[in-house]
Parts: structure tokens; sequence; C-alpha cells
């Protein structure tokens, strides 16, 4: 049986039904899950922790990784921040990070004409 998102090969018993597809479990969370990198609530609740906190949350390697690469570099697209973590992840779990990014107010978002920029902030 074959994802019909990703194409990705399912075990028999690991698919997921969604809206008359059958999907993988990472299509399937993707799916109920997509990124949301404008989230007012996040971004409130990420200054919230944050200043009622000793020390600010941590990063994970490859948040710290995305930001040094944003810092060095200016405003990037990301697919170019893919790039530049030489292929190491996925473009999924690079938007899902700036999201993040995003949420902890670490980088933003610039319209570059009919492109979208991340820089650090």
């Amino acid at each position: 049986m074959q994802c019909n998102k990703c194409g990705a090969s399912i075990d028999k018993g690991e698919e997921k039904e969604l809206r008359d597809q059958i999907l993988c479990e990472e299509c399937y969370i993707d799916a109920l899950s997509p990124v949301k990198i404008c989230d007012p609530w996040a971004l409130y609740n990420s200054k919230s922790l944050e200043r009622n906190t000793a020390e600010p949350p941590p990063l994970t390697s490859i948040q710290s990784e995305i930001l040094g690469i944003l810092r060095d570099a200016g405003s990037l697209e990301p697919s170019v921040v893919l790039l530049r973590l030489n292929d190491k992840h996925t473009m999924k779990e690079v938007e899902r990070e700036l999201s993040v990014l995003r949420h902890m107010d670490k980088v933003r978002a610039e319209n570059a004409g009919d492109r979208i920029l991340w820089r650090a902030s």
C-alpha cells in the first residue's frame, strides 16, 4: 500500500485514512497539524514564558543552526536555508523550525516582491 500524498510505502495496518485518502503517519500528522507561521497566540505565550522564567527556553540544534545561518547571511528564502544546512533536513522540517523560531520572536519574515525571506530578529 502507498501513501496517496507522498507515495511512501505503508505496511498493512499502519495506514491512516483522512478525507478519502490513504496516508502514511507523517502525512496524516501534517494534514491534521499544518505549520502556522503567523500565530499571535503562540507568540504571546512564548513572550509570556520568557518574561516569567529565569532563562530563555533552549534552542534545538537545528534551530541554533538556522539562526546562525540567518545572522551570518541576512535575509534568505527557506530553500536557501535548506541548502546551507547541507540538505541534512527536509523542507518540511525547515519550515516547522522557522515557524517555531518565529513564535519565539527569534526570526522575522519579510516580503521581497513575490518571495518571502527570513531574517534573524
